[in-house]
């Protein structure tokens, strides 16, 4: 009898919360640790060094690396070009997102399956639709300029993006011109983040409750003055969560710049993360390639730290 007392006992004393969420959790910290932790580590170390292509180890340098890149032309425009993709392209996110969302709440036939096309971007591997994406923007078979040289917009789209010498003859080329590659890359981040972020304001959508919808009915508030003073205010938070996740997917991905445009031409369109692979993967400077992507950590650490206290704020009651 004492046995099975004792490990009823023992199991009680688990089941507490200050046991049991602890047990709980400790495998999933335990794996982010290692997977994230452990290159996260070496990473820093490896920034105060002068390592290269086939060692982990070198002499140690201090703030070398960081101060050398910091006068690299090349990485200060990478820099650059990380914050304007991202603040443009989570601009038009959060436009094209609060729109979709108002659109798809409503009834109608077929909702479903509009749904479904839009959750498709984000359900499909990155790789792979930056890879039909380059196949839209090829110099010689693209679909963009097919349409623009059959519905005679060529010259319109050349005036807007201040591209001399483009026609029908010889329409943009959207990877080889400095100003249409950045187009490009913000238009399939864009595309990207837009389903996340529909189904983020579906959400906060949803969980309005129906009391305050039939108390700004009764208040005469419909249409837009019913969106800017009801829905807005109440979905600040649930935005504010979308906009910190595409600012962090959008100003750390690398598979996009990587697979449209490589960083060209000339080096125009490197963002932090493609420069820091370039740097230190291909060009076998680990230190400075690890100090290159290292540039990013304070940013994004300021800007999570920055959104949820903003959230928090803005929670409403």
């Amino acid at each position: 009898m004492p046995k099975p007392r004792r490990a009823r006992r023992f199991a009680d004393l688990f089941e507490q919360r200050r046991f049991l969420a602890p047990a709980l959790i400790a495998p999933a910290v335990l794996f982010i640790a290692l997977l994230v932790g452990g290159p996260f580590v070496l990473a820093i170390y490896l920034s105060f060094t002068d390592a290269t292509a086939g060692s982990l180890t070198g002499h140690w340098v201090g703030l070398h690396n960081f101060i050398a890149e910091w006068d690299n032309q090349i990485f200060r425009r990478a820099l650059w070009n990380t914050f304007l993709f991202t603040v443009v392209s989570q601009v038009i996110v959060l436009f094209a997102a609060g729109i979709l969302a108002h659109a798809l709440i409503r009834p109608f036939r077929g909702k479903w399956f509009l749904r479904f096309l839009i959750l498709l971007p984000w359900a499909a591997p990155i790789s792979l639709g930056a890879i039909g994406w380059l196949w839209i923007f090829d110099s010689l078979y693209s679909v963009v300029n097919w349409t623009l040289v059959h519905t005679h917009t060529v010259g319109a789209a050349c005036a807007v993006f201040r591209i001399d010498g483009c026609s029908a003859l010889n329409p943009p080329q959207w990877l080889g011109n400095a100003t249409l590659a950045k187009v490009s890359i913000i238009t399939v981040h864009t595309w990207r983040i837009i389903p996340f972020a529909t189904v983020i304001f579906l959400a906060g959508i949803a969980s309005i409750p129906n009391e305050v919808h039939d108390a700004a009915a009764v208040d005469g508030a419909t249409g837009l003055r019913k969106f800017w003073y009801v829905s807005l205010p109440l979905q600040i938070p649930i935005a504010t969560v979308a906009l910190l996740f595409g600012i962090v997917f959008t100003a750390t991905d690398m598979t996009v710049t990587y697979v449209l445009t490589h960083g060209g031409p000339f080096n125009s369109s490197h963002v932090i993360t493609t420069w820091a692979f370039n740097t230190g993967i291909e060009s076998g400077s680990l230190g400075e390639g690890a100090a290159v992507s290292l540039y990013l950590l304070p940013v994004l650490a300021f800007v999570a730290v920055g959104m949820l206290v903003f959230a928090r704020r803005a929670e409403v009651t």
